[in-house]
């Protein structure tokens, strides 16, 4: 089937059960689907902009409502929907890093941290990653120190990754700002991998900014976000614009500067809005995804020489797992090579493991059910007795 004479119909969710690291929390609601249809056009929130004319200011569809419940929802102040996490970094690290300024991100930190602060002509100092794979509060205290003896002054920002994407780690998030709050740093959290997956409390955090992925982790199209942040900083990240054209006079009234004046439009946050009720529900059942990865981390250990480079027992379900000394052992004389175990696990009706990925790999098992969960488990030990490797 196609959507036209040269783009397939993706049919992924319905055909597969789907453990790909990045897709397990951006699977659309049957809300979302609906929206998508319905809001499909490009403007087509903008029917009842009225005055101010601002994408936060719609009551019909309710946008002004769902900036306020998603503030009241991750306990912050004031939120702005943004087109993917990479635009809240963005305008933070702009509003808040001057050329030169040091920044300090973490040795686990995404690319478009990197990205945002380069953008604000900012230099990146990171926080090594201990043998644990953790970034500590220790660790933070000592690197906040030497950016302030290499620089001699005080990193106007710090990023953190509250589970970051490489091991899917649950990091001391409220420890490390408690550090950099007494360094007078303020801390931007990035919840790409937990809002919208498991419950979230900015000020309990400590917090001074809050991003999330709409499209990762909210059940919503792509691209979409959020930017939280208190009191203390709203004022100067969502600042309106002051320009005037020196040959009309124009200006541009309560339009936000970081915001490019609005940000997500017709399906991706009508999107995000149809998924809310469900997404707020979702994450009060956090433990049960946790037991659900714990049990196909599990099955995967059981075969003989895997190991899991995530913490263990595990507390996210963003998993990364070692098979150099078992699956990758198969590689190396099967005709498939490398491509042989996504092969195995699709013909049990399994996607998500990259084709050719043998020996450090990640999978997510965030949305699925008991019954797939048994299945994924199962799967990935009969493809290894077929493949002649011990059970343990």
């Amino acid at each position: 089937m196609k959507c036209a004479v040269d783009i397939e119909a993706r049919d992924v969710e319905e055909m597969y059960i789907n453990i790909d690291p990045i897709q397990a929390g951006g699977r659309l609601t049957a809300e979302a689907m609906k929206a998508a249809i319905s809001f499909g056009d490009g403007y087509s929130v903008c029917d009842n902009c009225r005055n101010p004319p601002r994408l936060d200011y719609i009551r019909n569809p309710p946008i002004a409502q769902f900036h306020a419940d998603l503030a009241a929802w991750l306990n912050m102040d004031a939120v702005r929907v943004v087109p993917g996490a990479r635009r809240g970094f963005q305008a933070v690290a702009s509003t808040l890093v001057e050329k030169g300024d040091p920044v300090i991100l973490t040795g686990l930190a995404h690319y478009t941290e990197f990205m945002a602060v380069e953008a604000a002509g900012g230099i990146p100092r990171e926080i090594p990653k201990d043998e644990r794979n953790h970034i500590t509060a220790d660790a933070a205290a000592e690197k906040i120190e030497a950016v302030i003896r290499e620089f001699s002054r005080t990193p106007p920002l710090l990023f953190v990754d509250h589970v970051d994407y490489q091991f899917g780690n649950v990091h001391d998030i409220a420890g490390i700002i408690k550090v950099a709050h007494q360094y007078d740093v303020p801390v931007l959290v990035n919840g790409a991998y937990t809002v919208g997956i498991m419950p979230i409390d900015g000020k309990a955090l400590g917090a001074d900014f809050v991003v999330g992925s709409g499209h990762k982790s909210m059940a919503a199209p792509a691209p979409s976000g959020l930017l939280a942040t208190t009191n203390e900083h709203a004022e100067r990240v969502f600042r309106t614009t002051q320009a005037k054209g020196d040959v009309t006079g124009r200006t541009f009234g309560m339009k936000e500067v970081e915001m490019m004046g609005c940000t997500l439009m017709g399906v991706t946050v009508v999107g995000m809005m149809a998924s809310f009720p469900h997404v707020k529900e979702r994450v009060q059942r956090w433990e049960t995804e946790v037991a659900h990865s714990q049990a196909v981390t599990d099955a995967l250990l059981s075969i003989e020489g895997t190991k899991v480079l995530s913490d263990y027992p595990r507390k996210h379900t963003l998993t990364r797992i070692d098979t150099r000394e078992s699956f990758d052992k198969v590689a190396e004389r099967h005709k498939k090579r490398g491509f042989f175990l996504a092969s195995e696990v699709k013909k049990r009706g399994i996607t998500g493991v990259i084709p050719g990925s043998t020996k450090v790999w990640k999978y997510n098992t965030f949305g699925l059910t008991e019954k797939q969960i048994r299945h994924v488990g199962e799967s990935f030990i009969g493809a290894a007795r077929d493949n002649g490797l011990n059970i343990l």
